[in-house]
């Protein structure tokens, strides 16, 4: 049994499939960070509304909610690679129908194809590095899709700011078509890559299983003790009969999430309830609407808007590395406590300067100076807590035969909420204010935190296969865990 004592050691092949993977996930990033200033020209070029602007923005949210619930069945069928290229292909697609658009129905067609590719890269991309990683550095290398959202949405506001002095019927076509290119690399990068062990026991090809443990581990003798207990965990798939573990394309699994047992409950409420808050939080709408946000601060000159969005993108790219390289270190619950709770006060502070320059026509600069560093300290706590945490977490605590259908069904409720909080953030913040919405966001993240401290167990140190000892006794931090029968 390994031990959090122990200095964690990165191996380099884990680090460079870990980062192949991964890079599917600037996809999102990138569409995040684009889209909150390439809507700003949309909007003039394509004259729509104020509310077609939140369909827009937020329909490619509630699309990836198809892709996400979708991929856990297609990655047990064809595996945890190829998904990864199918994701890549539907983004493109999707990224080429936004970029040439003529008008509102085609773009929308376009966001809708991108979602889906989008929903498809959130799920595999943290399961796929996670059953591939060491026990010692999984948090790490699965946090590294939150490194490349996070670069991503740096990517969006950096292009946005080039193509910002282009013609209004040019610039945002650039702006969103641009994501096509990035998407044929991954694409082509991901085929190099090894299929997942785990994966490949499931399927009864144990021989090639050991051959990638034995590259992903230093040490031969421990990725053969790896095999071994893989091999047990997975007795429940794979049987003697090797023409048996081949026909197996995840069936009976949405059966035991639906009619849960007890201990699968709560590791369900686990996982569902960190990826509700990871989106409840707000962090997608306030990324998506940071320029609406400080035009409305007093901020009006576009290249000013977008030279604000790549200061707040610097300092989330510079959290979220720290938080990669300290989980394994600090383990998950402090840093996520620790993140939840540097939310809650920066979404106060936000709210307190945003109303307090919602009452003055004279916007004075020490008070638009205060809500910056509010909106920088609100995505940095995110990029040090929920971010990369809510990947790791639930791409480790299910079962193995459970893990990707019911990372799926996790992460579906993740794009699920983050569309409803994108379709509807400009609407609630007309009414309120953009003031009063903070403060209903920092008074989420505060409910948050406490569920944090009682319903999520640390999972530092520990394999796959060792999970489900941390379920069923009270730790001594308080949070209650639960033991799963992998029978």
């Amino acid at each position: 049994m390994e031990t959090s004592k122990i200095k964690p050691i990165i191996n380099k092949y884990a680090l460079a499939c870990a980062l192949l993977a991964s890079t599917n996930s600037i996809l999102l990033g990138y569409d995040i960070g684009v889209m909150s200033g390439a809507v700003l020209f949309i909007k003039d070029n394509l004259k729509i509304s104020s509310t077609q602007v939140e369909i827009l923005v937020g329909s490619l949210n509630v699309c990836s909610l198809i892709g996400s619930f979708a991929s856990g069945r297609t990655s047990d069928w064809i595996g945890r690679r190829y998904t990864i290229v199918l994701a890549s292909a539907t983004f493109f697609i999707g990224a080429l129908l936004m970029g040439f658009a003529t008008n509102f129905c085609f773009l929308m067609a376009g966001r809708v194809v991108a979602g889906i590719g989008v929903g498809y890269s959130l799920m595999i991309a943290p399961v796929y590095t996670s059953e591939l990683s060491p026990s010692m550095t999984r948090g790490l290398l699965t946090s590294l899709p939150e490194v490349f959202i996070t670069a991503g949405i740096l990517l969006g506001y950096v292009v946005n700011y080039v193509f910002a002095g282009l013609p209004s019927h040019i610039n945002w076509r650039l702006m969103v078509g641009f994501a096509a290119v990035p998407a044929v690399g991954i694409a082509a990068g991901v085929m190099f890559m090894p299929e997942s062990p785990r994966w490949l026991v499931m399927k009864g090809r144990v021989g090639e299983a050991k051959i990638v443990l034995k590259k992903t581990y230093d040490c031969e003798d421990e990725a053969n003790l790896r095999l071994e207990e893989i091999t047990k965990y997975a007795l429940d798939v794979v049987t003697c009969d090797s023409r048996a573990a081949d026909t197996w394309r995840g069936q009976g699994v949405w059966k035991e999430l639906l009619k849960p047992s007890p201990p699968l409950r709560r590791i369900l409420i686990a996982a569902v309830g960190i990826n509700f808050f990871m989106q409840a939080s707000g962090n997608d709408a306030v990324v998506y609407y940071t320029p609406e946000v400080f035009r409305a601060a007093g901020v009006r000159h576009r290249k000013e808007l977008f030279g604000v969005t790549i200061i707040m993108g610097l300092a989330k790219t510079s959290c979220v590395l720290v938080s990669a390289f300290f989980l394994d270190r600090f383990g998950r619950r402090p840093l996520l406590l620790l993140g939840s709770m540097g939310m809650a006060v920066s979404l106060a502070g936000l709210g307190l300067g945003s109303r307090f320059l919602e009452h003055l026509d004279h916007k004075p600069t020490w008070a638009i100076g205060l809500c910056v560093v509010a909106v920088c300290a609100d995505v940095s706590f995110f990029s040090i807590g929920l971010g990369p945490i809510t990947w790791v977490y639930t791409s480790e605590i299910f079962p193995m035969r459970l893990r990707a259908q019911g990372s799926s069904l996790a992460v579906s409720v993740n794009r699920l909420v983050s569309g409803v909080v994108s379709m509807t953030f400009l609407t609630i913040s007309n009414k309120i204010t953009f003031g009063g919405m903070f403060f209903m966001l920092s008074g989420i993240m505060i409910v948050a935190t406490v569920f944090f401290y009682f319903f999520l167990p640390e999972t530092k140190g520990k394999s796959l296969e060792e999970m489900g000892t941390i379920f069923e006794k009270k730790d001594t931090e308080g949070s209650k865990v639960i033991e799963v029968s992998e029978r």
